[in-house]
């Protein structure tokens, strides 16, 4: 399945939809979206996780940057995160720098 990241600015938050696998060939369209959202100051950056079926460790680096470039006053989201996905999160630690749920309002 191809990898696809759609950054969307709702009010004050980055919304970045996730789908397919994100693994090292196509990391850098996930940081593209990444560095766009972070040029609009957002408050929240909120990623929509449940069609990604596979994230391997160049897509954790993106997060990683993702959490230096926005800075510590933005809160991250994740949403949707399941099998593959929220176990490399969970081995790696991470999803305890951001808020890992299963829905968002």
């Amino acid at each position: 399945m191809a990898f696809s990241a759609n950054l969307e600015m709702v009010d004050s938050e980055a919304r970045i939809t996730l789908e397919g696998e994100l693994d090292a060939a196509v990391a850098g369209q996930f940081r593209q979206a990444i560095e766009q959202a972070v040029q609009q100051k957002p408050q929240k950056l909120v990623l929509f996780m449940n069609n990604l079926q596979f994230m391997a460790s160049a897509g954790l680096r993106v997060l990683v940057f993702a959490k230096q470039h926005m800075g510590s006053e933005v809160a991250i989201y994740v949403i949707g995160a399941i099998g593959p996905v929220l176990n490399t999160l969970q081995m790696s630690g991470f999803q305890q720098a951001v808020y890992v749920q299963e829905s968002y309002p």
